[in-house]
């Protein structure tokens, strides 16, 4: 880790407080350096969940929230991909984070938030920061269609309940949060799905396969039966 890294890296990644704090108290220390990767020293501390040593980082005016690595992501959205609470609750009280920055892949820190099954992070990315939680990658994959295919079912609750959600969001392969949760057999998540007045059950991917057709080909009775059970179903689209 000290390979390529400032002496602020490498106490930011160790949490030596004591080495930061000297550190940031002389006038020629660069505080967002980066090493050759584009790891600043408030990057290496978020993406570690080094909470005490972001705080003192912060404290320095000149540090850039959003700065971010060779693939783009930002402090923030290594915290949140990582599951650091309360590291991604001090980055958001900044007033100039961007809580929606997307990385080089699209990804935006809630969606690596919902990717990796963060709802502690989830929750306070939409609560507190207004994330967009339609924002979809480059594979045109949205947080609810991401946390309908992982069965990340209390995040997919949590997102149905924002009316601003579509339930119908495609991917580039055409594949919709319900087609994504049918095919992996996820029941609960299927009815959250079908619990939206404005699902449409019957959308096909670009293969032309429904949800239905998924649910039936990987041999998941009960999705195959809760389809069934819907008028408007087409048992005749498959």
């Amino acid at each position: 880790m000290t390979l390529c890294n400032t002496p602020l890296g490498v106490a930011a990644y160790y949490e030596i407080e004591e080495a930061v704090e000297t550190l940031l108290g002389q006038d020629d220390t660069s505080v967002d350096e980066p090493n050759k990767w584009g790891q600043t020293p408030l990057w290496l501390a978020a993406r570690n969940g080094r909470e005490e040593v972001v705080k003192m980082l912060l404290r320095r005016g000149n540090v850039d929230p959003n700065k971010s690595d060779n693939g783009g992501k930002t402090p923030l959205g290594w915290a949140a991909q990582n599951g650091h609470a309360e590291v991604v609750k001090i980055l958001l009280r900044r007033v100039n984070i961007e809580p929606d920055k997307p990385d080089h892949a699209g990804q935006t820190p809630l969606w690596n938030a919902v990717a990796n099954g963060h709802a502690g992070v989830v929750k306070l990315l939409l609560g507190w920061a207004g994330a967009d939680p339609n924002a979809h990658d480059h594979r045109g994959q949205t947080p609810l269609l991401c946390a309908a295919l992982n069965g990340h079912e209390g995040i997919v609750k949590m997102l149905l309940r924002r009316a601003v959600v579509d339930p119908n969001a495609h991917d580039n392969r055409g594949q919709t949060p319900l087609l994504c949760a049918a095919r992996n057999g996820h029941v609960g998540i299927v009815e959250l799905l079908l619990g939206r007045k404005d699902i449409d059950p019957n959308i096909p991917d670009n293969q032309g396969r429904t949800p239905l057709s998924h649910a039936m080909g990987n041999w998941h009775v009960r999705v195959m039966i809760i389809l069934l059970k819907r008028d408007d179903v087409d048992v005749n689209l498959s």
